[in-house]
Order: structure tokens, then sequence, then C-alpha cells
């Protein structure tokens, strides 16, 4: 069980859905977090764990493409909790189209959310960590772009893919200054995200869509995102410590068999 007590976590796309998930995990053991995103509803959802589990909580209402919004949130969490810890970048963006048929303004939001947006993250917050001796920063990837992919994902796979890379550069660089940095790579969950994309492929029956993903699960269901928010949890706690560099996969054994991807067979 990670132990997180005493420690400041700040956490990206945190309002619901997987970033959600992150967050009541770290709340569970004993983190003190800044939740940050878009949707004003980041102070809601901060209120509700504050209050579920006992812990102090701020939300901050920012947009992770902007850098200077980012400074600014590390400087709140520290400004309010004495310093941070663990850095989960979360915040993430999916739009499905026929590549040709993707618009360089979608292309451009994926590169902006996804690969800008952690970057902006992790750059902000390093200095930080850096000042207080270390800290453990995790990035949410996709076994999407790395491992697997479907028709319709290129900018979401190119971009997820993109992320293993600054994964990997991150823990080099600062793995003789004590800041472990790892990167969890999701199949399925069911979260706000997943549930549009099934609308989207199937505006119908939604619902269908997601049976159809369950089926080439080998553990027959999508993650619930607690599920996920543990692993974070564990990457974030010193129980990981010799945890850096690391991809973690985390689908269901949906990447495994030869016959299926993620969503079709």
């Amino acid at each position: 069980m990670a132990k997180l007590d005493g420690k400041v976590a700040l956490i990206t796309g945190a309002a619901m859905g997987l970033g959600k998930g992150i967050a009541e995990a770290y709340a569970r053991h004993g983190a003190k977090l800044c939740l940050v995103d878009l949707s004003p509803k980041v102070a809601e959802t901060a209120s509700e764990l504050e209050k579920a589990f006992q812990t102090e909580v701020i939300g901050i209402a920012a947009d992770v493409t902007d850098k200077s919004a980012m400074r600014e949130a590390v400087a709140k969490t520290v400004a309010t909790f004495g310093r941070l810890d663990v850095v989960c970048a979360n915040a993430g963006v999916c739009q499905l189209a026929p590549f040709e048929e993707m618009t360089d303004e979608m292309r451009d939001f994926h590169i902006d959310v996804n690969i800008k947006g952690v970057w902006n993250t992790c750059q902000s917050a390093i200095p930080q960590m850096l000042s207080q001796g270390g800290g453990a920063i995790v990035i949410a990837s996709s076994v999407t772009g790395d491992l697997v992919a479907d028709p319709g994902e290129a900018a979401y796979a190119t971009t997820k893919a993109a992320l293993v890379g600054l994964t990997k550069c991150l823990a080099v660089e600062y793995a003789n200054r004590n800041i472990r940095v790892n990167c969890s790579q999701l199949g399925y969950a069911r979260t706000p995200m997943v549930e549009k994309m099934a609308t989207e492929s199937n505006p119908e029956n939604p619902e269908a869509a997601i049976d159809d993903i369950a089926r080439n699960v080998p553990l027959g269901r999508l993650a619930k995102p607690i599920e996920v928010g543990e692993l974070f949890a564990f990457l974030g706690s010193d129980e990981s410590s010799y945890i850096t560099g690391a991809q973690i996969v985390i689908d269901g054994a949906a990447t495994l068999p030869e016959t299926t991807s993620m969503g079709t067979n």
C-alpha cells in the first residue's frame, strides 16, 4: 500500500474521470493535493475530496497549455503547503477522425495539450523539486501509439507515444538529482473521455461501443479510475524509490492477444 503521508502532489486534469481517480488515491493515502483543471469544476472536486478524506486539498482552474499558468499553480502549491513532492501529469485530450480528414487545428490541439501541456507541467515543477532535494513525476501516456493503434487515432497516438520518449529523457537527466520519472500506459478506463470516444464511434449506441472494447480485454471490462489512481500513488510513493524511466502498462492484458487490437478484431 502506498504511503503518502506528508507528501504534496499536484495533479492535472483532476476535476473528473481518470484525474479524479488519481486524486482520490492520493488523498486516500494521506497526501495533500493541488488539483489543476481547465474546468471550474475542479474547486468542487477539491472540496469533495477534502471532506471525504480529511486532508488538505486546493483546486486551481488553469490551462496546462499556458506555461505561466502552470508556474503559478506550482507557486501556489508551494505557498500553501511548503513543498511539492509529486506531479501527476494527467491532462490530455482525444479526438477521432480519419487521417485524411484530420484538420491542422485538431492536430495542433493534441500537440498543445498532450505534449506541450505535460512539458509545461514538468518544466514548471522540476526547479522546485531540485531546490528541495528531489521528487517524483508520473506521466499519463497510453498503450495507443507506442504499443497499439486503431484507425482515427493518428493525433492521439502520435502525442501519447511522444510522452514515452519524454519520460525516458527526464528519468535519465534527473536520476542523479533524486527526481524519478515514470509513465503509465493505460488501455481503456471508464471515463468521460472514453465515453465521448464511444459516442463519436457509435452515436446511436455508445454503450455498444464500450461493450465492444470490453469484449477485447481479457479481464472482460474497462479499468476503474481508482485502479489507475493506485498505480499513480505507488509511483509517487517512496515504496517505488528504485523505479524510474519505466513504462507500466495497465490495460487488463488487452495488448497481449495476437488477434486483437484495443477495439477491433
